[in-house]
């Protein structure tokens, strides 16, 4: 991140970022986005996969680059000359965002060289980041996108987490950010198992620990052991190779039925009497209607049946902070 910062804040002119799926590519733009001066203006494309016309249509419409009406690439050029001229003047500078980049086509990325032409005799009017799959390189490789390749003035890579320790430091910080007491909640079997499975990619961190923490609660287990971290791998076929087809395809259908979006909420539901109400989302979250939602289940539920009520209350353990670390961090959401 402090290279791509740096690129942006020194005017670099054209600057590669690539990564795996799931290393956090966009997001870490969406962060460094929010955080650029306000004197900087960002136009973010996020597919790429168009024609030229339809690439210069996008990027000059008022979302974007907000280039004047024009009829031919000639006048588009112009105008956008004129536009960027006029900002940089004003103590203004333009980046120009293009996610996915590895599906662009060499005619979209000739075009993008060109672009990169803008420029006044101390700095660039246009930057470009393209960011991308690891193929995005092999793509600029292209001979004859020699040009544009030599005119890359910086190079990012995103590498996924390298180590358990790094991946364990990573699921306690995403628990600290979503609000849990503890950072134990997962053992360390548990911790070595999401690295290996994973492979240090974040999103799958997430996803193997979302829904190991949804697993967690609905047993009522006070911690994420290896063997819930297991179940959830090999449903999601994530297991490696030799731990594999421990779950028969029945199985894992219905515990894809339980991880999805509508089986939370049954979930919810199903659990919304058994655990303390301290556990409970906060309203501030994302995702209030749903929070309603489960509230007016538990208000019916404990309509229903007082004694069961009660006696729940009763019975807070050190499942209840596992529950509230899913509850809170699934309100996060994906990073």
């Amino acid at each position: 991140m402090a290279n791509l910062h740096y690129g942006i804040e020194s005017g670099k002119g054209l600057i590669v970022v690539t990564g795996e799926v799931g290393t956090g590519k966009t997001t870490i733009l969406r962060w460094m986005m929010n955080r650029l001066d306000r004197t900087v203006l960002v136009a973010y494309l996020f597919n790429p996969r168009m024609t030229v016309a339809e690439f210069y249509q996008y990027i000059s419409s008022p979302k974007l680059l907000d280039v004047p009406r024009w009829e031919s690439k000639s006048e588009l050029l112009l105008k956008l000359g004129e536009v960027l001229d006029s900002r940089h003047s004003r103590g203004l500078r333009t980046v120009l965002i293009i996610d996915e980049a590895h599906g662009l086509s060499p005619a979209v990325l000739e075009e993008i060289r060109l672009l990169s032409n803008f420029e006044s005799d101390s700095a660039k009017q246009l930057q470009i980041i393209l960011t991308g799959q690891p193929e995005l390189r092999d793509v600029l490789n292209q001979p004859e996108l020699r040009q544009l390749k030599q005119r890359i003035a910086l190079r990012c890579e995103i590498r996924p987490l390298p180590t358990i320790e790094e991946t364990e430091r990573y699921i306690a910080s995403r628990l600290l950010a979503a609000g849990a007491e503890r950072t134990d909640i997962f053992t360390p079997s548990a911790v070595d198992l999401i690295f290996r499975c994973s492979e240090g990619i974040p999103r799958q961190i997430n996803n193997l620990c979302d829904n190991a923490l949804l697993t967690g609660f609905a047993a009522g287990a006070e911690t994420v052991g290896r063997d819930i971290v297991e179940e959830v791998a090999d449903t999601f076929d994530l297991l490696p190779s030799a731990q594999r087809g421990r779950q028969t395809g029945e199985e894992r259908a219905d515990a894809a039925r339980i991880f999805n979006a509508a089986g939370r909420s049954e979930l919810w539901a199903a659990g919304a009497g058994l655990a303390d109400e301290r556990v409970r989302p906060q309203t501030n979250v994302a995702g209030a209607s749903q929070v309603r939602h489960e509230q007016e289940v538990e208000r019916e539920l404990e309509g229903e049946s007082t004694d069961e009520g009660a006696e729940d209350k009763e019975a807070t353990t050190d499942a209840d902070e596992l529950s509230r670390a899913f509850s809170r961090w699934d309100s996060k959401g994906d990073s």
